[in-house]
């Protein structure tokens, strides 16, 4: 008979803790999609704005090609340059 009363008592205590487990971790899951979701959300702006300055700094080159201009290749003292008009 104690040994019974032991295993229900076991049981128990093994069902109270399960409970407060899932509940902990539901919490941590919900908390984690947030951050993620922060972290994400931060990290896509910082590539926009990365691709923004790149573009702008592409734009403010003197020697960038122009969209329809043939690339002429020519060798010059054993080099190949690009020569764009």
């Amino acid at each position: 008979m104690p040994s019974l009363v032991l295993v229900v008592v076991g049981v128990v205590a093994l069902v109270v803790i399960a409970v407060r487990v899932i509940r902990s971790l539901r919490r941590f899951a919900g908390a984690s999609s947030l951050v993620s979701d922060r972290v994400g959300d931060g990290v896509g702006l910082l590539k926009a704005r990365s691709a923004a300055l790149g573009v702008a700094l592409a734009e403010r080159r003197p020697d960038r090609a122009r969209k329809g201009e043939p690339r002429v290749r020519s060798t010059h003292r054993g080099r190949q340059e690009d020569h764009r008009g």
